[in-house]
């Protein structure tokens, strides 16, 4: 399983969040975002900015493109690469 969903899962869980409030959220169903944590279906462009601007994360960190999970346009120097 790609890291994105488990990233997804573990920043709900952390949030204490079930998947229908953060569904809510999302204006999708409960049902639809079990199948984005688990794989089973893709995640859209929109779902996944959505996501990281609730999570306040960047979607590169979602993407597993990099471990920080701030959203500035300048990653600190530790962050980088």
């Amino acid at each position: 399983m790609p890291l994105i969903y488990k990233r997804i899962r573990n920043l709900r869980e952390d949030a204490d969040l079930t998947q229908q409030e953060l569904s809510s959220y999302l204006h999708i169903s409960q049902r639809a975002y079990s199948h984005y944590e688990n794989d089973s279906r893709s995640i859209p462009t929109d779902i996944l900015v959505k996501l990281a601007d609730y999570h306040h994360v960047s979607v590169d960190y979602l993407l597993d493109r990099t471990d920080c999970k701030e959203t500035a346009t300048e990653p600190p120097p530790d962050c980088r690469g």
